[in-house]
């Protein structure tokens, strides 16, 4: 399902025009993007969690040259853990 496919699954479900779904889904999305580069989680109960996870700087190898050692620096990572009513749901 790509985007357009969810705004009109959304729309249809909620009784919304294609135009406001899409406006509720943008403004979703936007919500969860400044709260985890805020450095908060956002937590939907029954649905899942978005958060940000550190990833340590490491080494690994060039997949073009595998004896070439390369440095990867540390980051941040958005993770969304399923709940267990989507767990549920998703192996019925």
């Amino acid at each position: 399902m790509n985007k357009a496919e969810l705004v009109a699954s959304i729309a249809e479900k909620s009784n919304l025009t294609k135009k406001d779904a899409e406006a509720a889904l943008n403004g979703f999305i936007k919500s969860v993007e400044e709260a985890l580069a805020g450095g908060d989680k956002v937590q939907l109960v029954g649905f899942g969690t978005f958060e940000v996870r550190e990833r340590k700087a490491r080494e690994g190898r060039n997949p073009r040259n595998p004896q070439e050692i390369i440095k990867i620096p540390a980051s941040n990572a958005p993770v969304f853990k399923a709940g267990k009513a989507l767990k549920e749901v998703v192996n019925k």
